[in-house]
């Protein structure tokens, strides 16, 4: 049987997502991860996880299709099974999301639906059919964002949803206390990664003015991110529970 713990992290083949697997695996976690759509960077996770000493393996997902969810965990429990020798993984993390920046006046029904089905609705129901192959004293991490503190015009629908995440954080380790799980909630800044097109990234004029209200002076990078994500998952971080942990550099303080 295998002795290191599997973390299953939603998202996890490019941006945050990518480096909160290879945080998990530096601290001596194996890694399942999933991906929508780029198989190909999905592979390259893998065998980077795989050079670093730990077990690795993908699964595509759509976290906005809840359809899809019992499908994914049937063949979830195969790869625990094939891959790790294992029957049940021990750390969740809801990172999987997209960005759609429109203004609160002409945001349409049609992206907010998107929006919900991904960063709320699938966060919720996926965690909920996660619970009979999640280890008693386990960790689910969910990822919000700065925006659910702080308005920045063109997120309104997306920080909105972050914040239910938020409340739904609490909930969760509420009701799931009983069986030792933890649950807290990472609330990243403006990262520089392809999130949401690129923006903090690539327009310079954005970066700057991130840069000019985050009291360390600078836009953050994922290696900020994930070290974060990887210490909940570890028995320092044992007493930590239903907290939101903003990792912004200090964002708008």
């Amino acid at each position: 049987m295998n002795n290191s713990k599997i973390a299953l992290v939603t998202g996890g083949s490019r941006g945050l997502g990518k480096n909160m697997a290879l945080s998990l695996a530096q601290k001596g976690i194996d890694v399942i991860l999933t991906y929508n759509s780029q198989k190909d960077e999905a592979t390259a996770v893998v065998n980077e996880i795989e050079q670093i000493g730990q077990k690795a393996a993908f699964l595509q997902l759509n976290t906005g299709d809840v359809g899809s969810f019992d499908g994914f965990f049937e063949q979830l429990k195969t790869i625990l099974e094939t891959t790790f020798g294992a029957d049940r993984f021990d750390f969740l993390i809801n990172n999987a999301g997209i960005g759609i920046h429109a203004p609160f006046a002409e945001t349409t029904e049609e992206q907010f639906d998107q929006l919900s089905n991904i960063h709320l609705k699938g966060v919720f129901f996926l965690t909920q059919k996660a619970l009979p192959l999640l280890n008693d004293g386990g960790r689910i991490v969910n990822v919000s964002s700065g925006l659910a503190r702080f308005a920045v015009p063109g997120s309104s629908a997306y920080g909105a949803l972050k914040a239910a995440v938020e409340m739904l954080t609490r909930y969760q380790a509420k009701e799931l206390g009983a069986r030792g799980i933890t649950v807290n909630v990472v609330a990243p800044g403006a990262i520089e990664t392809d999130f949401g097109g690129g923006q903090v990234r690539d327009n310079v004029q954005l970066n700057q003015w991130v840069a000019g209200v985050t009291a360390l002076g600078r836009a953050g990078l994922p290696d900020d991110i994930g070290g974060v994500v990887a210490f909940l998952c570890t028995d320092d971080a044992r007493w930590i529970n239903g907290q939101r942990i903003e990792v912004s550099g200090g964002m708008n303080l």
